[in-house]
């Protein structure tokens, strides 16, 4: 007598079932109706007056408008009151003002404390303090630096006395970008470094032991295995800090830029849709409809950049040929 087979197939559904739901709704829905309205003469008419019942403004529909919004927000028409093209060259500068750094000094920290050769005490103690300043929310880093570096700041007052200089590193351009790149940089470099390090310590260590054996120095295994191997984890960075990039918000914002000069250096994409959500639905619906497109582009390429399996294939067709 055959005993029956128990599948337990069917829970695997049951418990991914909740968060196909909770995207659906929370997620699906809305990005649809984004795409909807970009397509929508649709706004909040604010020069009138609110109603005397409601308290709030009169909604104007004008119905479906092609890519009249979209040619607004590129700056193609007249109409500026939501751009796209000056807040995504911010916000790109300011990703870069702190990404730059923080690959660099994440793969240098990764590599030192996953080295069995300088055998590091106490890392636990170092991967703690790396990693603390990310779970330090992002506003109470910017009010810190904004008062260090603002006039009458401690910061303020050591250039001053050092150089003479006494304007605000923050009420400059160049000042204020690289003080939202340094707090973005101390934020997530932790979280970077950690997860490099799970990446190295993957590495199979008879690779090593091998390019040892083979008179290999540290900076040829480095390029030549390391960075081969992690090149995944090193492609998840690279997207999931661009897409974190293009929805900078709350930094910026509390930086505030210069006073009494072009205030425009500090204007990311979300602070433009921010700015407008209130009045111009439908160019802010269109404006973030072109930062999932951007995101969609740059991952895109950045992922076939770090993806060896091509450049296998070729090399294969190749012999083949050959």
């Amino acid at each position: 007598m055959k005993k029956k087979s128990i599948s337990y197939a069917k829970w695997g559904y049951f418990f991914v079932l909740p968060f196909f739901v909770v995207y659906f709704i929370f997620s699906l829905i809305p990005m649809l109706q984004t795409f909807y309205y970009s397509f929508i003469d649709y706004f909040v008419d604010t020069s009138k007056p609110p109603s005397i019942f409601t308290g709030e403004y009169a909604v104007v529909d004008n119905g479906f408008c092609g890519i009249e919004n979209y040619l607004d927000v590129l700056g193609l028409t007249e109409d500026t009151a939501i751009s796209f093209i000056i807040p995504l060259k911010n916000t790109i500068i300011l990703w870069l003002g702190g990404f730059i750094p923080q690959i660099i000094f994440s793969l240098l920290l990764a590599v030192w404390f996953t080295d069995i050769r300088l055998k590091i005490k106490a890392q636990g103690f170092f991967k703690t303090v790396i990693y603390l300043p990310n779970v330090i929310m992002a506003s109470a880093f910017s009010l810190l630096f904004y008062s260090l570096f603002t006039q009458g700041g401690g910061i303020y007052e050591i250039i001053k006395s050092l150089t003479g200089y006494d304007v605000s590193l923050i009420n400059t351009p160049t000042g204020a970008r690289t003080v939202v790149g340094i707090i973005n940089f101390i934020m997530w470099y932790g979280n970077t470094t950690i997860m490099l390090m799970a990446a190295i310590m993957g590495i199979d260590t008879s690779l090593y032991e091998s390019a040892q054996i083979d008179g290999a120095n540290p900076s040829q295994t480095f390029w030549k295995i390391t960075i081969p191997l992690i090149k995944p984890i090193l492609a998840y960075v690279l997207v999931t800090s661009m897409i974190g990039g293009l929805q900078m918000y709350d930094v910026p914002l509390l930086i505030g830029g210069p006073t009494g000069g072009p205030k425009t250096v500090l204007a990311t994409l979300v602070k433009q849709i921010q700015a407008g959500r209130d009045s111009n639905v439908s160019k802010v619906a269109a404006l973030s409809i072109l930062i999932f497109i951007v995101s969609a582009i740059l991952g895109f390429i950045t992922l076939k950049l770090m993806d060896d399996s091509t450049k296998i294939k070729k090399k294969k067709v190749k012999k083949v040929k050959a």
